[in-house]
This record gives structure tokens, sequence and C-alpha cells, in this order.
């Protein structure tokens, strides 16, 4: 990016909203943060939309019960978190719609009304079984030796605080039981952490269905960590605070899990350690806007999922949609790893501004480095100075899918970005695709990247600051030019002028690769391949392997069009320009 006096925001999608204050986004840029993280960001002159899968794609609640069946090994901090690896022979049996005070197998069940106490104190292998219905009631379960609480059909509301209250600091193994509905909710009122809080570790099992509501806290909190295994069905809603919140990790093995947030800056998963996802279906919304924190003194948005430490994607799948202002799909205080499964994200909402702070709406963001080496990524922003993926250190791509459509840079690094591998594809509506602010090193994988238009460029590293973009191997397209100044140790091409919504196909030796070109985007067009390559635009394609939603096809059966006439790049024009249109266009 070319660094100017001004800030302004990029990428695409379906609606573009306003910031939660009400001003008109493009009436004042100055003091807005931008998103090229090593400077002020310029005001592009253009405007590159596109359509396909990828413009258009939404996330909602889905409870069906069918599992993704990508998944990755699951993964359990120790042995003994394994159901499988633990007896829980002796059954407590606790009837909420009628509690009885009772000492049964060394338990102590007291009764208060319709709130229930029981402790099983140094008794071992004691799982509880709760059914029955309660609309005055909670459950209170203490105890100094790990257990298991069988949830057996049971509605638990409590007005007054918690719903289901483990307190022993031992392991508390969750079931669903098979074939079951069970609902948790608080009241409006009260100081408890969660309508499901968890002292110790709390280990979800079985087949069964679960739902939590936090009208006054977290919906299930765990003081320790969380895990969720195959088969679980479980719907988190929170008005008041986050979704799902521990302490020391989040480990995602399977299940479906649906969460929906709608408090100012809350997160739907809020994890103080790792976060990691080998399997299941995650769905994440949140709606709550920006708000200002006093005790920080900063502005926080919402986040779908938030980790201060690291995130692992490893298997499953993640859809994530924050619409508020400031949101966030994915927020990382350290490194974000995506090794496989599949990840959507969604955000809609503009930048917030407070006390002359703001919290810009992202799509991932890691103050880390982010490494994908496998599985599909895609990212959708389209509010006002939103971002679509943004490393505040490194990126690295060695494999995978990774498609980013945004309305300010599409993928960004405040250090170094190095492709070797997979299939990346970046377009920034009102900035550029790729953009380093310190060396970009393209090396492999196969790279579709879109500008705005000038001064904006499709493939940006940071010359300003003495910083180049190499390109040494992998397929490159690239509509709006690369970085002036470019090392291009393998040859590239160029034409002038492209047209909109139109099939190409770059040939190099055996290989090809199709594309349609955006509506619109910036002018000329770089192509770079392992050899000389051949283009043609007006092609028919049919088969092949389609990525990014449809618009680029890999090894198709193609026919017809017309060759278009290239010559050698040297990387000297940045070329940019086009004014919103496809070069050529007047």
């Amino acid at each position: 990016m070319k660094k100017i006096m001004i800030s302004m925001m990029l990428a695409a999608s379906i609606a573009v909203m306003m910031c939660c204050s009400g001003e008109d986004p493009f009436e004042e840029f100055e003091n807005i943060e931008g998103g090229n993280t090593g400077g002020n960001n310029p005001v592009g002159n253009g405007n590159s939309a596109t359509t396909g899968e990828l413009a258009t794609f939404d996330i909602v609640i889905d409870k069906t019960t069918q599992e993704p069946t990508e998944t990755a090994a699951a993964y359990f901090p120790d042995e003994e978190d394994v159901l499988d690896n633990n007896d829980f022979s002796t059954e407590v049996s606790i009837d909420m719609s009628n509690p009885v005070a009772k000492t049964e197998n060394g338990v102590e069940v007291t009764v208060d009304g319709d709130h229930v106490t029981a402790n099983h104190k140094d008794t071992k292998k004691v799982c509880y079984i709760v059914s029955g219905t309660t609309t005055n009631g909670s459950l209170t379960i203490l105890g100094e030796k790990k257990y298991a609480v069988k949830l057996n059909g049971v509605s638990i509301t409590n007005p007054d605080s918690a719903a289901l209250s483990l307190l022993s600091d031992k392991r508390a193994f969750v079931i669903l039981a098979d074939d079951t509905n069970n609902t948790l909710t608080d009241g409006t009122s009260g100081s408890h952490k969660g309508t499901l809080y968890s002292k110790g570790k709390l280990l979800f099992n079985g087949s069964g269905s679960l739902s939590v509501t936090g009208n006054t806290s977290n919906g299930i909190h765990s003081a320790d960590y969380i895990t969720f295994g195959k088969g679980n069905n479980i719907h988190v809603k929170s008005t008041a605070k986050h979704g799902i919140k521990a302490n020391d990790g989040i480990f995602i093995n399977g299940g479906i899990l649906n969460v929906e947030v709608s408090a100012p800056a809350a997160k739907g998963i809020n994890c103080e350690g790792n976060i990691i996802v080998n399997g299941g279906r995650t769905t994440v919304l949140t709606t709550g806007d920006g708000t200002y924190d006093t005790t920080d003194k900063e502005a926080k948005g919402a986040a779908c999922i938030k980790a201060d430490s690291t995130l692992t994607v490893n298997g499953g799948e993640l859809h994530l949609k924050s619409t508020g202002s400031g949101g966030k799909g994915i927020n990382v205080d350290m490194e974000a790893n995506f090794n496989g499964g599949c990840v959507y994200v969604v955000t809609t909402g503009g930048q917030y501004k407070s006390n002359n702070d703001t919290s810009s709406p992202k799509g991932i963001k890691a103050d880390g480095n982010i490494n994908v080496s496998g599985g599909r990524t895609w990212v959708r922003t389209s509010g006002y100075n939103g971002e679509g993926i943004e490393t505040k250190k490194e990126l690295t791509v060695t494999g995978g899918e990774v498609a980013s459509y945004a309305y300010d840079d599409a993928i960004n690094s405040k250090s170094t970005m190095t492709i070797s591998g997979g299939f990346i594809y970046a377009q920034g509506q009102h900035n550029d695709g790729l953009d380093a602010n310190g060396n970009c090193y393209i090396k492999g994988g196969t790279v579709f990247a879109v500008c705005s238009g000038q001064p904006e460029v499709a493939i940006d590293a940071n010359s300003e600051g003495g910083y180049k973009l190499y390109v040494t191997g992998g397929t490159i397209v690239a509509i709006g030019g690369l970085e002036n100044g470019s090392q291009l140790s393998q040859s590239c091409y160029s034409a002038s002028s492209w047209s909109a919504n139109t099939w190409y196909t770059l040939t190099s030796g055996k290989d090809n690769i199709s594309f349609k070109t955006p509506s619109s985007g910036g002018s000329g067009i770089v192509v770079s391949s392992t050899s000389q390559p051949s283009l043609k635009s007006g092609v028919s394609v049919s088969g092949g392997t389609s990525y990014f939603g449809g618009i680029t096809i890999t090894d198709g059966t193609v026919d017809g069009g017309s060759t278009v006439s290239l010559s050698n790049y040297t990387g000297s024009n940045g070329m940019g320009g086009g004014q919103g249109r496809p070069g050529g266009w007047h």
C-alpha cells in the first residue's frame, strides 16, 4: 500500500454497513485505524467486486446432527479425560420435578425448595442421573473426587443464579443421555459466572441435546478447560456476556456446537488458553456492537472465537459470523494455525469508534503468526474498514485453500509473507489483494489476487520501507499488477487490459488454470508460471477441480476463446489504476 495521510477501508460482499455512530464512513478518513499495520492506509480510487459463492455464502445456526467427515485425532490434555478410561458405576438419581433429600451410596442430597445440593465427598465412581423439570430451582454438586453428571431429559431454570453449578475442582463428565433434550436457563440477576459453571475440568460426552441460555452471565463457563466430543448437540445463547468461556483451554473433538451472543463486545467462544478444533461443526453468531472498556481504556469489538493463546484447526468445521461494529470472526493473541478442516467467516459490521480509539472489523486477526498448511479457509468482510485476514507478525501458506474477499486488504501481514503452496484468492474491494508490510515471497502454490485500483496493487510489499516482492515460483494471476521494484526470478508477463466477468485460461506446459475475472478491479493483469504461459479469454470450461466457490478451476477441459497478447513484465511498473474499472475500460 502506498502511504498517504488518509486511511481507507476495503473489501466486498453483500451489504456495506455503517459504523455504530451512524456516521457516513466516507465522510471522514483522518485518524482511522488502517488495514496496513505499518501505517495509515491510502484512499484507493477504485472498487473491485466479484461474484460467485465467495460473495454470497452465509452463516446460520444449524442444529442438524450430521457431523463433518473430515476430522483429526481427538485431543485430550490427559488420558484421564477420556470417558472410557473411567468407571462411574455408582449411580444416584435426582428428579428435579420432585427432589428428595437422601443419603445414598455415600452421597448426601439436600433440598431447599427446588434447589438441590449433592455432595459425594470422597466417594469414587459417582454418576448423578438428573431428570425432571423445575422453573425455580438449581442443582449444585460438591465432592472431592471426579464424577459424572448424566443429563437425562432435565430442564432447570433458576431465576436468581446458575442452573447447574459444579463446584468440585475435580473432573466433571457431563453426559448427554442419548435421545434426550436438556435445558439450562439462568435468570436476569445474580453474580454467578455461568448458567452452567464448573470449577474443574468440564468434559462433555453423549449424543443427546443440551440448550443453555445465559441471561445474566456466560452460558457455559469452566475455571479449568472444556472438551466437546462426537455426538454432542449443544446450543448456547447469551444475551449478557460470552457464550462459552474457559480459563485453561477449549478442545473441540466433535459434536454439533451452536453459539449465539448479543451483548456488546461479547465473545461466542472465549478462552484464556489454547483452542484446538479437531472435528465437529461449530457455528457462532455474534450481533453485539463494539464498546469502550473503561478499565483497559480501549475500544473492543465482539468476536466469534477469542483465544488469549493459540488457535489450531486440524479438522471439522467452523462457521462464524459477526454483524456488530468492530466485530471479528477469529481474534487470537498468539499464533493461528490452519492445518485441516473448513473455516468460513463473515463479518458485516463497520468500524467502532469511541473516546478517540477504534476497533476495526476483521475476518481473522492474530497478534502472532498465521500458518496455513491445509484445509479450507474462506473469509468475507463487507463493513467499513474490514480486513479479511491479518497477522501482526508473519503469514506462511504451504498448502490448503485460502480465499479472502474483503472491504480493506484481503490478506495482510505486518511482517514477512511467504507462499510456497496451496491455493490463495485475495481480493480487496477498496485496497490491495495481498499486502505484506515486510518482504513478500511467492515460491509456489497458486495465487489469484485482485486490487481495487490506483494506487493499490494486487500483490504488495512494503517497498517504502525497503522491502520487496520476490517471485521465484508458483502460478500467479494478479489483476492490478505487482509492487514496483519486484524481484522476479520467475518470469512474469502482462496484458494491459482484461474483460470483466469473463472466463480466462492460463496454460503452462500440460497444466492449465481457468479463472473468472471480477466485475471490476485494478487495471492490467500480470501472470506467471513455472514455464512460459499462454493466456486465452472468453473460454468455456468443463470438468476439472473447482476452488474459491467456483471462480477458479484447475485442469478443466477448455473450449473456444481468443489468445491474449502477453508482454514481458519487469516489475518496474506497479500498474494499479483503473478507477474501479477493469484495465482498458474508458
